[in-house]
């Protein structure tokens, strides 16, 4: 398995791009809960800072594909130091506004300002695309990153709180903007492996939006159920444990959940599975949905951790498909925007699940709150049987179009 991967940095190039993005993705996990504490420390309201990184949040699910398809027409270089710099400017904003207890309207405007940060992680799936474009190394390299991004919002959090209850509130945010700033001067510096763009005079295909192509909405929300499972982990873990008197195992419940994940993508990537990428679809689907049904059952800490271990082995996999199928599915110059597409569903759906999540274990504990990722799972099987169906009708109508991508689909 360790050839495998070594086998993807042979690229030049391929080992400087994946150090700056160590960087530039730490500062979304960050951002989110550093806002929280912070402002829960200076406010004191746990509304109110709910409120504002969900405001951060979703402006940020809904202009980084915007950025992105900026980014597809001009290139990484000439849109991520402004998109960085529109994100900076809110953060400094929302920290002003906390420095010197300005309104509570002027945080809302600093947190969507700030949500103009790019996609890094669509930015670095970008370039291992434009690398191995049509290649088995591709999966392998959509599994790293699916990884890298699990590891992220393992160390992210914490990393943020630590920061704003040991040296001052504000450090939490502010260090993740700074992390966000040195990425990206570190990736856009990287210009050897920079996805190249299409001459403005071929860019016919822009006309339509990547979200209004066939099946990419689709997958968006099928991320978007995925990350309603994710959320939903989260809060009912924290909830168990605190009902249990054991509110300190929750990070390890946490841990076996991004364990799984973790090992099972590394795992994937190493596989070179001959099955077509739409029934590993429907089979992943299948297999996250069975996944989140052992947690309805779960009566210990040990027993939920054994229950999050087995959901978060299908979630890396089935990502990792919907990726590929992305990758398969829009043009090559719009490919950005297309996984930014399904990053932003999966952040949606890691918010609105958190969310229901927690107002069902407001009013019935923690137990109830399981129901919301049993019926997330079912909407994940519903939407991977009728997304894997489609692909493959579509594939079988139109076997000889050579021109059609459909026609390459493994």
């Amino acid at each position: 398995m360790l050839h495998t991967y070594r086998e993807l940095f042979a690229a030049p190039g391929s080992t400087a791009f994946s150090l700056a993005g160590l960087l530039a993705r730490l500062p979304l996990p960050m951002m989110g809960i550093g806002i929280i504490t912070m402002l829960s420390q200076l406010r004191g309201s746990y509304a109110l800072a709910g409120a504002v990184s969900a405001a951060f949040v979703l402006s940020y699910a809904l202009l980084s594909p915007h950025t992105s398809k900026l980014v597809d027409r001009h290139g990484q270089g000439r849109v991520l130091p402004w998109a960085t710099g529109l994100s900076a400017t809110g953060l400094a904003v929302l920290l002003a506004s906390t420095w010197w207890q300005a309104p509570d309207w002027t945080l809302f405007v600093g947190a969507v300002l700030a949500g103009c940060m790019p996609s890094m992680s669509a930015m670095l799936r970008a370039r291992w695309t434009a690398l191995y474009r049509g290649e088995p190394r591709l999966q392998t390299a959509y599994s790293l990153e699916t990884v890298l991004d699990e590891l992220s919002f393992i160390a992210g959090p914490p990393l943020a709180i630590g920061l704003c209850l040991a040296v001052f509130p504000q450090a939490g945010p502010l260090a993740a903007g700074l992390l966000l700033a040195l990425g990206v001067v570190a990736l856009v510096a990287q210009r050897s492996t920079e996805p190249a763009v299409l001459a403005r005079g071929k860019r016919s295909a822009d006309a339509v939006a990547v979200i209004a192509l066939p099946h990419v909405a689709q997958l968006a929300c099928l991320m978007a159920a995925m990350g309603v499972i994710v959320g939903t982990v989260d809060i009912v873990s924290l909830a168990f444990a605190a009902q249990l008197g054991e509110p300190g195992w929750a990070s390890a419940v946490l841990a076996a959940y991004a364990l799984g994940s973790c090992g099972a993508g590394l795992l994937f990537g190493a596989l070179k599975l001959p099955t077509p990428l739409p029934r590993l679809l429907g089979l992943g689907g299948l297999a996250t949905a069975l996944s989140t049904l052992p947690l309805l059952l779960v009566g210990s800490i040990p027993a939920l951790a054994g229950a999050v271990l087995l959901a978060g082995l299908c979630f890396a996999p089935t990502m990792v498909v919907a990726m590929s199928l992305v990758e398969r599915l829009v043009p090559a110059h719009q490919a950005t925007e297309g996984m930014t597409w399904l990053l932003a569903g999966l952040n949606v759906g890691v918010g609105l699940g958190a969310a229901l999540a927690g107002r069902v274990v407001q009013e019935g504990g923690a137990r109830a709150g399981m129901a919301v990722a049993a019926v997330a799972g079912l909407v994940v099987l519903l939407l991977a049987w009728l997304a894997a169906r489609r692909l493959r009708g579509r594939d079988a109508a139109a076997p000889q179009a050579a021109p059609q991508r459909w026609a390459t689909l493994p």
